[in-house]
């Protein structure tokens, strides 16, 4: 089922950032982010859900405002 908040996301796992594009367009990259963390959040049922109850608030962040870096 698609995601009404988030539209794609890729993990780097070099340096462990996860960068979220929602279906807004905004973008952001979540640092420090536990591979294992990113599986999770791949297979949960809900993504907005997991977002705003394991990675919100719990990870350092910064918004991309460089529309071109989208993987």
């Amino acid at each position: 089922m698609p995601s009404t908040v988030v539209h794609r996301m890729h993990y780097d796992k070099a340096h462990a950032t996860l960068r979220i594009i929602f279906v807004s367009g905004m973008v952001y990259d979540y640092k420090n982010v536990p591979e294992e963390v990113y599986n999770t959040m791949k297979s949960s049922f809900s993504k907005g859900t997991f977002l705003n109850e394991h990675i919100k608030g719990h990870y350092a962040y910064e918004k991309v405002t460089d529309r071109s870096v989208h993987p």
